[in-house]
């Protein structure tokens, strides 16, 4: 079963099934880029259906939309809120034409889904129009962006609660390892001890800022266009419109909106996008260092570092029977890589937009997207298949600590700085432990001393003796 449906470029056979109409047909046969339709992504569905909510309950309070009419829109919108109907919504991420495609696809599934609440066929758009109903008062230029922007707050906040989970499956096992003693490193070189739970609440804390910074830029989307319509000057939009409107978005969603006070410059900016992709980019950068340190740190077993056991996971290797791999924090690097490329891309993308309207947004819209969940997902994984389940070698991190010559800085404020230095050269060349050289041979500090210095509390928690 199939129907026709018609615009001003001609006809188009449609599945009768569908609720989509002929301009989301046509979208869907102009763009085959990403593979990914807008379905994969059930927030900006769902901010869609917030979105129109919004502008009926508006239009009909204002007048210019028939109260039976606005109802039905409203319902329908109500049903893709609840998540139904994602199936319908099939453009492309990326596609030419501002998002007009997006935005058609959701005018037509609205408008067929309340056709058939009030008893017609799907098509009978003299009835419900997703131009002239659905659509009124509005522009691709200031609804497209608006659902983005609340879509973004919606997936962030999934966001954030992830990278809160593994910031404190991070203090967890900085608590765990308080007491493991281990040599700190600077340039890959031998420095001071410190214990392996500073080292991981470091990681805790560092992963909490970036909730911050990310709580902080989420602000920004928060101001939005809805009312400028084509280029900000509210053509078509009934008196008021905008702000009411936006008050009735705020309501829906249960978020505070507020209604950009220019327009114009709003509906060619995307700066907070930008802004956005940054801080992205800031927290993959972060977690990128995170795992390359645990990978370090894990590496060997037995010829390298071996301070601390990853889960294993999977065999490693092809050929070399045994090995295994640090397959969660390299799959972590590689998405960190992947955020910090799409960053570039919003960056241009930003960058391109002439005159009234940047017209890149959907390249925007779908790094974005692409980059915050993929990072969600890394995040989660990384917490639950490497973080948790990793265990200290204790007894291996104190042996290296108290053979290193770095342990002669704790020695400065009584040797001075240039004996500290002969003392060091001396085990080099040696081999001896810096113990035998200062308590034994040298005999310039008893025992009793050196345990002081060198107890584990003081090599941890340093304190200042003389």
């Amino acid at each position: 079963m199939s129907r026709i449906e018609k615009d001003f470029l001609g006809e188009k056979e449609l599945p009768d099934h569908a609720f989509y109409g002929v301009q989301t047909q046509r979208g869907k046969e102009n763009f085959h880029i990403t593979g990914i339709a807008m379905s994969a992504e059930p927030f900006f569905v769902k901010a869609f259906g917030y979105v129109k909510k919004a502008a009926a309950l508006a239009n009909r309070d204002l007048g210019v939309l028939d109260a039976r009419i606005a109802d039905a829109i409203v319902a329908a919108c109500d049903r893709l809120i609840a998540g139904e109907m994602r199936d319908q919504f099939v453009t492309d991420f990326i596609q030419g034409g501002a998002g007009t495609s997006t935005n058609m696809n959701a005018n037509e599934v609205i408008a067929n889904m309340a056709l058939e609440s009030l008893g017609h066929k799907k098509g009978e758009y003299n009835i419900v129009s997703p131009n002239d109903h659905v659509n009124f008062g509005q522009s691709t230029n200031d609804v497209y962006p608006t659902a983005f922007r609340l879509a973004l707050i919606l997936r962030l906040t999934a966001y954030m609660n992830s990278l809160s989970r593994l910031q404190d499956a991070f203090f967890a096992k900085g608590k765990e390892f308080d007491r493991v003693l281990k040599m700190g490193r600077t340039h890959l070189q031998d420095a001071v001890p410190m214990s392996l739970g500073q080292e991981f609440h470091g990681w805790g804390t560092t992963i909490g800022e970036e909730v911050q910074r990310i709580a902080e830029v989420r602000a920004f989307l928060h101001e939005i266009n809805l009312g400028a319509t084509a280029i900000g000057t509210t053509v078509t939009a009934h008196p008021g419109y905008p702000e009411l409107a936006t008050k009735y978005l705020s309501q829906v969603t249960g978020l505070k909106f507020i209604l950009a006070g220019d327009l114009i410059e709003a509906t060619s900016d995307t700066g907070a996008y930008v802004l956005l992709s940054g801080v992205l980019k800031r927290t993959s950068s972060k977690l990128t260092k995170i795992c390359n340190d645990i990978r370090l740190l894990a590496s060997g077993p037995r010829c390298g570092f071996n301070e601390i056991n990853l889960p294993q996971m999977q065999p490693g290797s092809s050929i070399m029977p045994g090995k295994v791999n640090p397959v969660m924090p390299e799959v972590v690097n590689q998405v960190g890589f992947l955020v910090i490329g799409l960053d570039l891309t919003v960056t241009l993308a930003a960058s391109a937009g002439q005159l009234q309207l940047n017209v890149m947004e959907p390249v925007i819209t779908f790094a974005l997207f692409t980059s915050i969940s993929a990072m969600e997902n890394a995040v989660d994984t990384l917490r639950k298949h490497c973080i948790d389940g990793i265990t200290a070698n204790a007894e291996r991190s104190r042996d290296m600590v108290l053979n290193s010559l770095g342990i002669v800085t704790l020695l400065k404020p009584s040797l001075g700085y240039k004996q500290c230095a002969e003392l060091a050269r001396e085990g080099y060349e040696t081999g001896k432990s810096l113990h035998d050289i200062v308590v034994k041979e040298r005999k310039l500090m008893t025992q009793e001393k050196w345990d002081e210095v060198f107890s584990i509390e003081n090599l941890i928690h340093p304190r200042f003796i003389k």
